[in-house]
């Protein structure tokens, strides 16, 4: 098995995040390779944006601000500290250009491929990462609030930093258990022995 393979085997998401959060150089290899996604007819259909310091905050308050009326105070509070649960935030944004050969939903899978890649690289310079969506990252009011031009969306939101402390190792799927060989139509069988 090589390095590599053994590196994606190791990878899990990362809920304890603190300071330091990457780098510029770190950052910079991480947009680098981020922008290596599959992107069909080279469209570069992404952008991301970086939040930290008092961006965190500011999005926090973003967040409170979009729950409803009857969310409890406890869940509101919740909301407005979830940007705080690391020292960087990355925001992934799908920005689909109208092409006739390459449909919407190719280029939004283009920009969710970058921001695997970009948390592959985080953790190979060292960091954890954490890719949350929920519902803010299709909240309208956080959207425009973002910059997002009405065709834009949110890929999700990358909590990144130091690992304060691994989290337990995550049961992991068999193979078996979610792949099947297609034989034809209608029919397909067990993967594996």
């Amino acid at each position: 098995m090589s390095s590599i393979t053994r590196f994606l085997l190791d990878r899990s998401s990362e809920t304890r995040l603190v300071s330091p959060a990457p780098a510029a150089s770190d950052l910079e290899l991480a947009f680098q390779a981020a922008a290596r996604a599959p992107d069909h007819a080279l469209l570069r259909p992404w952008r991301y944006l970086v939040v930290e310091g008092e961006g965190l905050d500011t999005l926090g308050e973003l967040f409170a601000a979009c729950c409803s009326s009857d969310v409890s105070d406890q869940d509101r509070e919740k909301a407005r500290n979830a940007p705080r649960r690391a020292p960087m935030v990355i925001v992934g944004v799908a920005s689909p250009k109208h092409h006739p050969k390459v449909p919407e939903i190719e280029q939004v899978m283009s920009a969710a491929s970058g921001m695997m890649l970009m948390s592959l690289a985080l953790n190979d310079a060292g960091f954890g990462a954490m890719w949350r969506t929920g519902p803010m990252a299709y909240e309208p009011v956080v959207q425009e609030a973002l910059g997002l031009s009405e065709e834009e969306m949110v890929t999700g939101f990358l909590y990144t930093g130091t690992v304060e402390r691994a989290k337990p190792e995550v049961p992991r799927l068999t193979t078996p258990e979610f792949v099947q060989r297609w034989v034809a139509p209608g029919h397909v069988e067990p993967f594996g022995d």
